[in-house]
């Protein structure tokens, strides 16, 4: 049985895991991880809801980020403010034993002072709505010339809602 350690996932993100008590990845997670992380290609994945997905994209990404930086390395891509601010708090929680970690959910129907404030101080990875990231980048309030890892979740669905062209 495999263990996150063996898929290539850095001790301080298991220990974060261990303590919500996931300590076997799932299936997903086990095909996924160890081909992102050592890899630059693209992939598609697809799983049930409820597999795991968010820390099979997740994980490799929080991974590979230097959070010494203060600069945006990771994008995610969503469709709607629910989704935004799940995948962040997963982030958040796999980045929890790293000092200096920042990931900021960016969605609409939420203050954009408050986002604004929370992007000025260093974000390393965005989650973000389309149009939310659309208008905070018309703003020059969110910098993508140092993005390394990108996620589209839930590609279809944000084609199905019309956000072919920003996306």
């Amino acid at each position: 049985m495999k263990d996150f350690m063996s898929l290539g996932v850095n001790k301080q993100f298991i220990k974060g895991l261990s303590e919500l008590g996931v300590l076997i990845p799932t299936e997903i997670q086990v095909q996924v991880i160890p081909l992102l992380l050592a890899s630059e290609n693209d992939l598609v994945g697809q799983a049930q809801t409820g597999t795991g997905k968010t820390a099979a994209f997740g994980l490799p990404m929080v991974n590979e980020v230097d959070f010494t930086i203060k600069k945006t390395q990771g994008l995610v891509i969503c469709p709607t403010r629910e989704l935004c601010m799940q995948i962040a708090r997963g982030f958040e929680t796999y980045a929890a034993k790293i000092k200096g970690a920042n990931i900021v959910p960016v969605y609409g129907g939420a203050s954009i002072d408050t986002q604004v404030r929370q992007l000025n101080r260093g974000a390393q990875i965005v989650v973000a709505t389309p149009g939310r990231l659309m208008d905070m980048i018309k703003r020059k309030r969110v910098d993508l010339s140092e993005v390394q890892y990108v996620a589209l979740d839930e590609a279809d669905e944000m084609l199905n809602m019309g956000f072919k062209e920003d996306i």
